[in-house]
């Protein structure tokens, strides 16, 4: 089996592959209800980063580079139908970056890339807290304040002494990024955000539609930057209407 690239439901008659990228810190279970809630035309994919949930003991990659480095070969044997990028927060920085390197090899395009809850790399400020080198105790106060971490955890040692290393990782990768440009996408992308979401509202998100060529939208959703569980329906129907075959002929 591929531990990086991973079905999350068998359909091979479906016309669009959904590759997921998940969070700082989440594995490939933040999409587990997503194989049922999705149609049949698209077999949903995850990716399960080293260090996490089943692959607790491999070492976390804390750079963008690193992280290219290990995907690029594990995905394009993948990619021998249409399909699509979605990812969240991180994922969804790691999923542009891996389009681009895609679009660079001539190794393949998606139909549609979607980013969630993700600030677009050239809105990054590089003068930003690094949090992934900080104290841990600063670092615990900022999961608590990003409220995806249940209290329990951030309140037991030898949950957070697994926890800590993942999430330093994951965040060294978002934070020590650094834009330097890259020819604009083909595909056409779609940026979405949640209501409540203070850090990555319609003005950042709105940004993505600088880096495509190929098109672009927004679509905001009820809840903070965690919208992706709490409107869970909402999400899913959107990318379900953007991956049918009558919008992906549309070009909307």
């Amino acid at each position: 089996m591929n531990t990086l690239v991973r079905p999350l439901a068998n359909r091979p008659q479906a016309d669009t592959r959904l590759f997921c990228f998940p969070y700082a810190g989440g594995g490939m279970s933040a999409f587990r209800e997503w194989g049922a809630a999705l149609p049949d035309g698209i077999e949903p994919w995850a990716i399960q980063l080293p260090g996490r949930e089943d692959r607790l003991g491999a070492t976390p990659l804390d750079r963008m580079g690193a992280v290219l480095n290990a995907l690029v070969p594990a995905i394009i044997p993948y990619l021998d139908r249409p399909f699509a990028f979605f990812g969240h927060s991180m994922g969804g920085l790691v999923a542009w970056s891996l389009t681009c390197s895609l679009q660079r090899m001539e190794a393949g395009t998606p139909t549609r890339l979607f980013v969630s809850g993700c600030a677009p790399p050239q809105s990054r400020d590089a003068a930003a807290p690094q949090y992934h080198a900080g104290p841990e105790g600063e670092l615990v106060e900022k999961l608590r304040s990003w409220q995806a971490t249940p209290e329990a955890v951030l309140a037991d040692p030898e949950l957070m002494s697994l926890l800590l290393p993942v999430i330093r990782a994951d965040l060294a990768v978002v934070e020590t990024y650094r834009y330097t440009g890259a020819p604009l996408l083909n595909c056409p992308v779609s940026a979405f955000g949640g209501t409540e979401d203070e850090a990555e509202g319609n003005e950042t998100l709105s940004r993505w539609g600088e880096l495509t060529a190929g098109g672009f939208d927004l679509r905001m959703f009820n809840g903070d930057h965690f919208f992706l569980h709490s409107a869970r329906p909402a999400v899913l129907a959107e990318i379900a209407r953007l991956l049918s075959p009558s919008a992906q002929r549309s070009g909307r």
